[in-house]
């Protein structure tokens, strides 16, 4: 099995929890079997991207696109030979500065989302549970510097419609988990 039909048997596996999760996880599919290199953000306007629902003691953190000057979950691009779940946690890891870890069961699909993004491209986002440690974020210069944590309750109210229902899903999942960060009161309290 390659790496798009890896990604493929998992998306429908996953259990969207909303509508718009809906559509996007139909619309996914439907792309994963029309494009030649759906990892290759050179190869088509619309593409696959790899983002983190980074949570931790202190509640999730957030970034401030350079380009898009709104407040969103770090992720991005899809290199050459990585697999989304790579991508996913490199791109966290640069954009926070932190050394941000899949659950030790490993990654698996929070949340899956369609949206526009800059210069006429459509983004396939796959969006994967991740945990950072209770440190500030300390981005490095060639990334944007306004990163930080934000309680759960603050964090929906800064985030857009494509935001929300990740958000709303990585509650669900930290909530319902004893081995997943962000399970204290602390941070169910925001």
């Amino acid at each position: 099995m390659n790496e798009v039909q890896r990604l493929r048997a998992a998306i429908e596996s996953h259990q969207p929890g909303d509508q718009r999760e809906s559509a996007a996880r139909t619309t996914i599919l439907a792309e994963l079997d029309s494009l030649d290199r759906p990892f290759d953000e050179d190869a088509d306007l619309t593409h696959v991207t790899a983002s983190g629902i980074v949570a931790g003691p202190r509640g999730v953190i957030l970034h401030k696109h350079r380009r898009l000057k709104r407040w969103m979950q770090p992720g991005g691009h899809i290199e050459p030979g990585e697999t989304p779940a790579e991508a996913g946690l490199r791109e966290c890891a640069e954009e926070t500065g932190l050394a941000v870890s899949y659950p030790p069961s490993g990654p698996v699909i929070l949340h899956v989302d369609v949206h526009p993004a800059a210069n006429g491209h459509v983004h396939l986002d796959v969006r994967y549970l991740m945990s950072a440690p209770d440190e500030d974020p300390a981005p490095p210069p060639d990334e944007s510097q306004e990163v930080a944590w934000f309680s759960w309750e603050h964090a929906a109210e800064v985030a857009d419609d494509a935001l929300l229902g990740a958000l709303r899903s990585a509650r669900r999942v930290i909530d319902t988990s004893d081995h997943t960060p962000g399970t204290s009161e602390r941070t169910r309290d925001g």
